[in-house]
């Protein structure tokens, strides 16, 4: 019908002239944009196929493309935008739910930018870190409310288990189906080299990789993919996924194409069927539900390893974070609502959750003024894009972040948000095996090191700037935080004065 015909929304621009007809860039789309017309002896595009996934650009030899944003729209409308539009069109068209994938990318204020940090000046000098100890390994679990010591005075070091960390940061839950083997293979070994975690998210964990378990966080999700005694044991924690931040309040779906042989026996679901996680667990109604498992889990791993709660950004998230600090887990990590995704329904990627800025601080306050703040680590992630981010999270409460957005961008992810359809043109959220080896494990891992280790020297010139030298002395030290552009609700929330006081 003509009404559901939209200009593409984005246009290929060749350059004839340049252009030698190689058709590398017809053979490296996954998504059949380029094609050669016998008649004509040129290459054409079909621009309603584009995606924006800019692979093309990249591999063309004599960079004779580009791609463009078209100005074809619907006539300006404060209330009704081209994209409301356009939705409403698809809907009409086929009675279907829309799907996106990656982050929210709505223009919601990011409040991260509005927080400017303290530095050191004569009374508090700062510190040299390339001169000077400066310590950025963090410690994950529950920690004593007090030095106990023996009838000698020595201190006892029985301490329940923790995650060791050289940095606060972890690569996020990210499972082997939504993204491909080469992906998991670059996180688990640049995990390993770099001394943090990665998460398998509910995909369970492929048997090659048993081997990283040192550096491997496992997650039970609602769905129980590819959970069993040995998968619970292969890592130093284990993560149960209450709520994501991209979807709260619904489950996932990883559609038949994803769920190939390999997929197909670490999740333990017959191939080409669709993996379908119910919204709740169903076996988890309530905080004693919740205990129950957390303690069904350490039973299981002998108590040697800590148990993460992981949920979503939601209103109300400081009295769910206490009663989660009170189930007995040892670790809660919270999701912001800018968190990416594999593939999520579009209205609930984009309105749904509040900001992990805003999250985390509450969490944080309402812990310590029930005095059980030490009793769990907190985890922040959803859109933490750079080491900027990651300081300013430890100073409003955090113990470490969880990044993935930014480690796919590392590996290559130009962020396209079209993960859902399986297409990925650059390895990374595809199982199609051509598609697959497009992704260099080594080459991966050596760009996450890269990343990882510029952001860590990062760290530590901001900490040496504020005269700190230790990532648990900026730990909730909100005094190291100013707002600028925050409204009054928004400070208060934050915990944090305005620029000038």
């Amino acid at each position: 019908m003509e009404a559901d015909f939209f200009y593409p929304e984005f246009e290929v621009v060749r350059n004839d002239i340049k252009c030698t007809r190689c058709r590398v860039c017809e053979r490296e789309c996954a998504n059949g944009v380029h094609y050669y017309s016998e008649s004509g002896k040129v290459m054409l595009s079909d621009d309603t196929k584009c995606v924006d996934c800019l692979r093309c650009v990249a591999v063309c030899p004599v960079h004779a493309l580009k791609i463009v944003k078209s100005n074809c729209n619907f006539r300006d409308n404060a209330n009704w935008s081209n994209e409301t539009i356009k939705e409403a069109v698809k809907q009409a068209g086929t009675g279907g739910v829309l799907l996106s994938s990656m982050g929210n990318p709505k223009d919601y204020p990011v409040c991260w930018d509005k927080i400017l940090i303290n530095a050191s000046q004569v009374t508090n000098p700062p510190i040299d870190p390339l001169r000077e100890p400066m310590e950025t390994r963090v410690f994950l679990g529950k920690k004593p409310s007090n030095t106990p010591r023996d009838a000698e005075g020595k201190i006892i070091c029985d301490i329940p288990p923790q995650i060791e960390l050289s940095m606060p940061v972890m690569f996020s839950a990210m499972s082997y189906g939504s993204i491909s083997y080469n992906a998991h293979k670059c996180l688990a070994e640049a995990s390993e080299k770099l001394g943090i975690c990665y998460n398998t998210g509910e995909g369970g964990l492929h048997e090659n990789f048993f081997k990283y378990g040192a550096n491997t966080v496992v997650q039970v999700a609602s769905g129980r993919f590819g959970v069993h005694e040995e998968y619970l044991k292969a890592g130093v924690a284990v993560e149960i996924k209450m709520g994501q931040g991209a979807k709260p309040g619904i489950g996932g779906h990883l559609p038949a194409s994803k769920i190939t042989g390999d997929v197909s026996r670490t999740r333990m679901i017959p191939e080409g069927t669709d993996a379908i996680s119910p919204a709740p667990h169903h076996d988890i109604y309530s905080i004693e539900d919740l205990r129950q498992l957390v303690y069904s889990i350490k039973e299981a791993t002998a108590y040697a390893k800590p148990v993460i709660v992981k949920v979503a950004a939601v209103h109300n998230i400081a009295a769910i974070a206490s009663g989660i600090a009170r189930s007995g887990a040892d670790i809660i990590a919270i999701d912001g609502f800018r968190g990416g995704t594999g593939a999520a329904p579009t209205g609930i990627r984009d309105n749904v959750g509040i900001p992990i800025e805003l999250a985390l601080a509450a969490v944080d306050r309402r812990l310590r003024e029930e005095g059980i703040r030490n009793d769990v680590s907190l985890i922040a992630g959803g859109s933490i894009r750079n080491s900027t981010d990651v300081i300013k999270a430890i100073a409003l409460g955090a113990d470490a972040c969880y990044i993935a957005t930014a480690a796919l961008i590392a590996m290559g992810c130009h962020l396209c948000r079209n993960c859902q359809s399986g297409k990925c043109n650059w390895g990374i959220a595809t199982q199609r095996p051509e598609l697959v080896r497009r992704l260099d494990p080594e080459a991966g891992c050596a760009r996450l090191v890269n990343l990882m280790t510029a952001w860590r020297r990062e760290i530590r010139e901001f900490m040496g700037g504020m005269g700190i030298n230790s990532i648990e002395a900026l730990r909730g030290n909100r005094l190291m935080l100013r707002g600028i552009g925050l409204n009054a609700k928004e400070l208060e929330i934050l915990g944090i004065a305005h620029a000038g006081e």
